[in-house]
């Protein structure tokens, strides 16, 4: 089989003159079944990283080389945005976390520090949502990929065309903690990319069977 280029979840990124960061998520249309973006969180952890164009993403072996300076990539959309949600309740009779669904973003990991339950009136919080842009979905390390039969692994990332942004397979690690191996799903496996899981149509041990796939690993 003809190799494939990887977009592997954890792979380091560098702008033309310099270092930037690691891959953490990576943006697909689930209907095009096209990657649209990476997001490349930066080295230091106060600083927010960047939704980066697909375009801008040359995928070599280890790592991910963008066209475009660090300057360039700083001036980038966020890979997150904060709102300031205040608190709804001003009896402070509450039983839940304010809701945040007026938040105009695609559903993604929301963190309200601070939230201390029922019959504690709360200051204005701020709400951190994951940036993915209207009717696609991120892939992320955390997102489970489930057979016809059940849990099979966990995404390790993807495989594009050479020539193209178009997904042919998706890597996932596979197994138990003494026998994991990474294999390559063909996309026409593959049933639904969700913001939860990933589902396929093959059963386990169809998946078990599938050949390796050329794709390169990462360095380290």
């Amino acid at each position: 089989m003809a190799r494939k280029k990887p977009f592997r979840i954890g792979a380091d990124a560098s702008c033309s003159d310099g270092p930037c960061g690691h891959v953490s998520r990576i943006i697909v249309n689930p209907n095009a079944r096209e990657v649209t973006h990476v997001v490349v969180d930066q080295q230091h952890r106060n600083d927010q990283g960047r939704l980066v164009p697909v375009d801008l993403v040359d995928a070599a072996t280890g790592q991910f080389r963008l066209r475009c300076t660090l300057a360039e990539f700083q001036a980038l959309q966020p890979a997150q945005e904060t709102e300031v949600v205040p608190d709804l309740d001003p009896t402070g009779h509450q039983d839940s976390p304010p809701s945040v669904n007026f938040l105009p973003m695609s559903p993604g990991p929301i963190r309200i520090p601070g939230y201390r339950g029922a019959g504690r009136p709360q200051a204005p919080q701020e709400v951190t949502v994951d940036t993915v842009p209207f009717g696609e979905v991120d892939i992320r390390r955390e997102l489970t990929v489930c057979a016809s039969d059940g849990e099979i692994g966990q995404v390790r990332g993807v495989a594009v065309e050479p020539d193209g942004h178009c997904v042919t397979h998706v890597l996932l690690e596979e197994g138990h903690m003494w026998g994991r191996k990474e294999v390559a799903v063909p996309i026409g496996a593959v049933m639904k990319i969700g913001t939860l899981l990933i589902r396929l149509s093959l059963t386990k041990r169809q998946v078990k069977d599938l050949p390796s796939v050329d794709i390169d690993h990462p360095a380290g």
